[in-house]
């Protein structure tokens, strides 16, 4: 959607403006007139519902952009938004949960992409940014990244991906797809790689809740596919957290996507080992400590 707005026009500019029924400082979106001030109106609107930030920092010294697990919302990360005084925390919430559930499910990571950055474009050029991503959530930050890059000649200035081998690794490729895998057989999996209270698990209508969603992502991220970059498409830090008592991941390939430092941050627990509340403390200590020095480099 492009947005054009009418302003410091000549005067038969106007006249032929006002002659066609059109205000100056108006502008037209698919055809329907908009005054000038209702911009910031329809820019909030889009970012309120792609984008759950619970503290509003005009002043922070970077934002962080985080993006959900599998069948994730928006909650936890934007919790991060009280706890990270200097950062700035957006939290992607994607259609079909929270407040989007009665949109239909993302099928391809391409619309996970456009949409994102479409809203989120003009505000990534006001300060400098970052990613985060858990799982699926580290596909999509790896892909709103490379986006970004090569679209946009934009780059954050760190990204951190969590509990994901890369999606071109050969690990990747070959692990065996959960989408497919039946209702029953899919909690049994569910339940092996832990993080979900079995409580949930065990109730029928808990599990019909959210089951479609996580299910609706897997799919998404089990047809994403690239190449081995052949060479770096970044020139940021990247850091990758894992869980010691996870399925191994091949967090090595991450390693060709930049040019930058890169580092390795293992933590006690399994697969939803970021939800443990002495490693979400260590994950957002490294994060403010790297996030800040980065600003002052920025700067």
């Amino acid at each position: 959607m492009h947005l054009k707005v009418g302003c410091d026009l000549p005067a038969n500019s106007l006249r032929r403006r006002r002659k066609r029924g059109e205000e100056p400082g108006s502008f037209k979106i698919e055809g329907i007139a908009l005054r000038k001030c209702e911009v910031p109106r329809l820019f909030n609107s889009r970012m309120d519902k792609v984008i759950n930030c619970f503290s509003k920092r005009p002043d922070a010294v970077a934002r962080l952009i985080c993006f959900p697990w599998a069948g994730g919302g928006s909650i936890h990360y934007a919790r991060w938004g009280k706890i990270l005084t200097s950062i700035e925390v957006y939290a992607v919430k994607l259609p079909g949960r929270e407040a989007r559930a009665k949109e239909p499910f993302f099928q391809s990571m391409e619309q996970i992409v456009d949409e994102v950055i479409n809203v989120l474009l003009p505000v990534l050029k006001e300060k400098p940014f970052a990613l985060f991503g858990h799982s699926f959530g580290a596909m999509t930050s790896f892909a709103i990244a490379d986006t970004l890059k090569r679209v946009h000649k934009l780059e954050p200035i760190h990204i951190f991906l969590s509990g994901a081998s890369a999606p071109y690794s050969e690990m990747r490729i070959q692990a065996p797809k959960r989408s497919d895998l039946s209702d029953e057989e899919f909690l049994q999996w569910m339940t092996r790689i832990g993080g979900t209270p079995p409580e949930l698990l065990a109730n029928p209508e808990v599990v019909k809740l959210f089951l479609p969603a996580l299910k609706a992502d897997l799919h998404v991220v089990e047809n994403y596919r690239c190449d081995r970059p052949e060479s770096p498409l970044l020139s940021c830090p990247v850091t990758c957290f894992d869980g010691k008592q996870d399925m191994p991941h091949d967090l090595q390939a991450w390693k060709d996507i930049s040019s930058g430092d890169f580092a390795v941050q293992m933590l006690p627990g399994a697969h939803f080992y970021l939800k443990d509340a002495a490693n979400e403390k260590i994950i957002l200590d490294y994060i403010t400590k790297y996030l800040e020095m980065a600003e002052m480099d920025y700067l």
